[in-house]
């Protein structure tokens, strides 16, 4: 609901907080009706305010701001629902959402239906310990809301329906063309990979790993040569975990 620049009770996410002033908040908040917005929690550090615990990234809320600008004034925060119960590398999961909306996506740029999708990922990292796959789905659903849409079911070429045995050339400029012996930097993929992508459906190990790469070098276009502070993340732990017993594959 909004008022004459006054926005209440709008749900949100937290993605980003830091110090701001002597007693205050930085926040940075997805929203479904307004996109990632910038606000100004005052007064959150002081002994007395509950913001402190309740503007907390992963914490359903409801939030009411008021203001223009690039910065607008949060007037109060209650929580939605209970916190999401992530940990290991859920949480990392969480964390790797958050900087990719952080990143990617500018403030006050609406995306409801990105939005959407980062409730239900979240709400999907919360009852598996399996994050691959929801993740894959995520970054599928983050490009196509930036405009950046993948081609997952046709042959870019020939627009022929792509086969899930065949192996394709995915470039990210145009999409899938069918993969020539030899060819010199040939982003290779099964067909499967892509039709999983297009339909949500896990496909097997083989394939949830091809995802990944595909992803990676994806987005790696749009988020230039800075790294992720989350996939640091990702590899410090596995590096620890290994030391303990072998694991598989990152996350992330």
């Amino acid at each position: 609901m909004s008022t004459e620049g006054r926005i209440t009770l709008q749900q949100a996410y937290v993605l980003h907080r830091k110090p701001y002033r002597d007693t205050s908040l930085l926040v940075e908040a997805l929203t479904p009706d307004f996109g990632r917005i910038g606000l100004v929690a005052r007064g959150a550090r002081s002994r007395r305010s509950v913001l402190q615990a309740l503007l907390q990234p992963f914490q359903p809320l409801l939030l009411s701001w008021s203001g223009r600008g690039e910065l607008h004034t949060l007037n109060s925060a209650e929580a939605a629902q209970r916190a999401l119960g992530l940990g290991g590398d859920t949480l990392i999961s969480g964390f790797y959402l958050n900087e990719l909306v952080m990143r990617l996506v500018p403030r006050d740029d609406p995306h409801p239906g990105l939005f959407a999708s980062y409730c239900r990922t979240l709400e999907q990292l919360g009852s598996t310990e399996q994050s691959a796959w929801p993740l894959r789905l995520f970054e599928r659903d983050l490009l196509q809301e930036l405009g950046y849409g993948l081609q997952l079911t046709h042959d870019s070429g020939s627009s022929q329906p792509l086969l899930p045995d065949e192996r394709y050339c995915y470039h990210p400029e145009y999409g899938p063309l069918p993969a020539v012996s030899n060819t010199a930097d040939c982003l290779a993929v099964h067909g499967e990979t892509l039709l999983a992508l297009a339909t949500g459906e896990q496909p097997d190990a083989q394939y949830c790993r091809e995802a990944k790469r595909l992803m990676r070098v994806i987005l790696q276009v749009y988020l230039g040569p800075r790294p992720l502070a989350s996939r640091e993340l990702f590899k410090a732990r596995n590096t620890y975990t290994k030391r303990k017993k072998p694991t598989v594959d990152d996350e992330e």
